[in-house]
This record gives C-alpha cells, structure tokens and sequence, in this order.
C-alpha cells in the first residue's frame, strides 16, 4: 500500500506519501496532473493508496515545518522514484541543486544529456512527485524567469524566497 495524508501549508495542501518505508509522494493536491501522478505510482509500485500515517508520513511533516520556518535547508529522508530511468536522472539531478541556487531547464539538460532535450527535461521536472524535497522548483528559465511549477508561481516565488534568506541555517540533524 501507499499510505497517505494531507499536509497543508500557507501555500496550499500537499498529499505525502509512504510506500514501503520510502516517500514516494510529496505533492500538491489540487494540480493539473493530479490523477496521472496518482495513477503512475499505483502501477509502478502495482498498489493502492490508503489513507493512514505512518511514522515517515509524521516524520517528513516535521522536517517540512522545520524547512518552512528556516530552520533546516535539507531533509534526510529515504526516497522511492516512480518513473522511467530518463525521468529518475532528472530527479536525480535535482537533488543536486543546492539550496538556495537555481539552474536554467538548458543546464538541467546538459547535465542529464544534451541540450537537444530541454523539453525532456521540462516534462520530467514536471512529472515529479515529490515537490519542494525533491527541489524542482529551483529549475528556471533560461532567462531567469520562473516558469512552470505544480503548486503555481506565487508557492515557486515564494520558495526560492525562502531559501535566498540571507540567515544560516544548519543542516537536519
């Protein structure tokens, strides 16, 4: 089973999930592609979801408060990707922008591959299931402007804010 809750937040209601001990979901409930996430990780991991906490579910809830009110600037959470191999080197990736930094969707893509595959990029970005622990709101456009995110512009704005706080602070646990 995939166990979830709802978690909400100033910026809006986030679903966590919890298959086998790993999170697998971290994200925003009313988006777009709320349904296909949903039906991905049910066929990935050839389950269902049941609504239920669990001590990772309690677990990551915390550590989003804490990063919520700048207490920590990482999280330190085993992790379950639900996706194609392409999908899971962006994600990959993303786990490597460091707090407080952004890159372009076109570095992103000369990270994983070439620069032929920025829309790749962009789809896979976009398919993430675990918003804000998996940082692709940190991926901008090449202009710097902000484009595209699950939770809307105002929850991206608001993130990178966030983290370009000028106070330290220090690393979970």
């Amino acid at each position: 089973m995939i166990y979830y809750q709802y978690y909400k937040t100033d910026l809006g209601e986030l679903v966590i999930g919890d298959f086998e001990g790993s999170l697998c979901l971290c994200d925003w409930r009313y988006r777009k592609m709320r349904e296909s996430i949903d039906e991905r990780l049910k066929k990935y991991f050839n389950t269902d979801f049941e609504y239920k906490k669990t001590i990772l579910i309690e677990n990551i809830t915390l550590q989003l408060n804490a990063y919520i009110q700048q207490k920590i600037n990482s999280f330190d959470v085993p992790i379950s990707f639900a996706g194609t191999a392409f999908q899971k080197k962006v994600w990959d990736a993303l786990l490597n922008i460091p707090y407080g930094q952004t890159k372009s969707y076109m570095d992103l893509a000369k990270e994983v591959s070439t620069s032929e595959s920025v829309r790749a990029v962009a789809s896979a970005n976009g398919a993430n299931a675990i918003s804000i622990i998996v940082p692709c709101h940190r991926v901008i456009g090449s202009k710097g402007d902000l484009v595209g995110y699950a939770g809307g512009l105002a929850a991206k704005k608001y993130l990178l804010k966030l983290e370009s706080a000028p106070e330290k602070m220090s690393l979970f646990y």
